[in-house]
This record gives structure tokens, C-alpha cells and sequence, in this order.
């Protein structure tokens, strides 16, 4: 009990310390490739006005990475995050959609069923293994799996949308993604007769045994305040 307390007031200690220090230095954030190109630029650039004293190395990519070892100061990480001693903040939650262009459904139809996917090309993403290259996963928790004929496999979910767009097939992407798109009428929007997964949410990750210094507060509280405005259109 003594120690939980020591630990507890400890911690305490440590925030309100972070708060005070000054907000600068070099921060290193990893982030998702196409949600990063896609919606990082204009919270950069927003975070850069309100704190110029901090530097911003941004790792684009959709790998995992080892926060300690690679030296990242925090990560944004999208999905269903499994058990791990990482902090992590939740942000926004991630809707999926089924999506595709007016001139594919013209010419193939458009499905109302999971039965229906069968027939129709589809767009997978090869890092994902809900909406991949073989199958895709509906229902709220992704329980139910349909087959699914992927004519074009990508590591890149926003060169699937332009491929979607572009008239190729569908695309089962999250609504961050595809919701350019959709607003400007290059996709439509499919409802079928189960309903999209939940692709669970937004967050950011820090490593469990460190506080995290002032910038990396200051950022992901950035984050916390400017991403739900953004994901209302999501």
C-alpha cells in the first residue's frame, strides 16, 4: 500500500513538473502513411503556430514501431489495439465504409448482400487482416467473414481509394480515407444487409515507463482537442 502511494504521488509529481517545463525541442512522432499524408499537415502546421519552439520529425509509415529503441516520442496508432504495456489515449473513434465509384456500380451492379460480394472485384489492403486480400470481416466485432476476388493488393489504403474511385472495384476502407470521396461524389457509399466492423478508434501511444516530456503532452493534447472537428465528417 505504501509503495502504490510513493508510486502514485511520484507520478504526480512528474505531471505537474512536465507541465511547467518549457514546450520545446525535437519531437518525434510515427504515424500511419496515408492517414498522416491525409490529415497530419494542417495539426502540424496549427501545433507548429501555438508552440515554435518545437521541432517535428514525422515517421510515416504503417508498421508498428518499438517506441524506445527507434526513439520515437509517441505513436499514432489506428485500430483495435492489442493487450500491451503502452499508454495509450484514445482520440476519435474509426468508422469503416464499403465503398465504390458511381461508374463501377453502373457497370457491375451494385451488391445488397454479403452473398453479393462474391461476385464484384475487390480492393485489399495487405497489412490488414480485416479488410485484406482474401477476406473481409463484417459485423460489429468483424465476426462474420465473406471471400472476397481482390483484383488489385496494396500496402497503401489511399492508393486503394484512388483505385476505387478511379472505377477498378470496391474498396472497404475507414471513412477517414474515403470521405473526400465520398463528398465529392467520386464513390459512393454501400449498405449491406450486415452491418460494417468496427474499426475501433484513434490513438496515442507512449512508452509505459516514462512520463511523457512537455512537448509530447502539449502535442497530443493538440491532437485530443483538434481531431474530433475532423472526424465529424468522417
Amino acid at each position: 500500500m505504501i509503495e502504490r502511494i510513493l508510486a502514485d504521488l511520484g507520478e504526480a509529481e512528474a505531471e505537474v513538473a512536465a507541465r511547467t517545463v518549457a514546450v520545446e525541442g525535437l519531437l518525434r512522432v510515427s504515424a500511419p502513411a496515408a492517414f498522416g499524408t491525409r490529415h497530419l499537415a494542417g495539426l502540424v502546421a496549427s501545433f507548429a503556430r501555438a508552440y515554435p519552439k518545437v521541432i517535428i520529425e514525422l515517421g510515416l509509415n504503417d508498421r508498428f514501431v518499438d517506441l524506445l529503441e527507434e526513439g520515437w516520442d509517441m505513436a499514432i496508432r489506428i485500430g483495435r489495439l492489442p493487450d500491451s504495456a503502452l499508454r495509450a489515449r484514445r482520440l476519435v473513434p474509426v468508422r469503416a465504409s464499403l465503398c465504390a465509384s458511381p461508374a463501377y456500380l453502373a457497370a457491375h451492379g451494385t451488391p445488397r448482400r454479403l452473398a453479393d460480394l462474391g461476385r464484384h472485384q475487390a480492393l485489399g489492403y495487405t497489412l490488414s487482416p480485416h479488410t485484406g486480400v482474401s477476406h473481409w470481416s463484417f459485423g460489429t466485432d468483424g465476426e462474420v467473414k465473406v471471400p472476397v476476388n481482390t483484383v488489385l493488393r496494396v500496402n497503401s489504403g489511399a492508393m486503394l481509394v484512388e483505385a476505387a474511385a478511379a472505377g477498378l472495384g470496391l474498396v472497404y476502407a475507414p471513412r477517414f480515407l474515403t470521405a473526400s470521396a465520398l463528398a465529392d461524389g467520386r464513390l459512393v457509399a454501400i449498405s449491406l444487409d450486415v452491418p460494417v466492423m468496427d474499426l475501433g478508434a484513434i490513438h496515442a501511444i507512449t512508452h509505459p515507463s516514462r512520463h511523457p516530456a512537455a512537448k509530447t503532452r502539449a502535442w497530443i493534447d493538440h491532437l485530443a482537442r483538434a481531431l474530433p472537428p475532423l472526424a465529424a465528417d468522417w
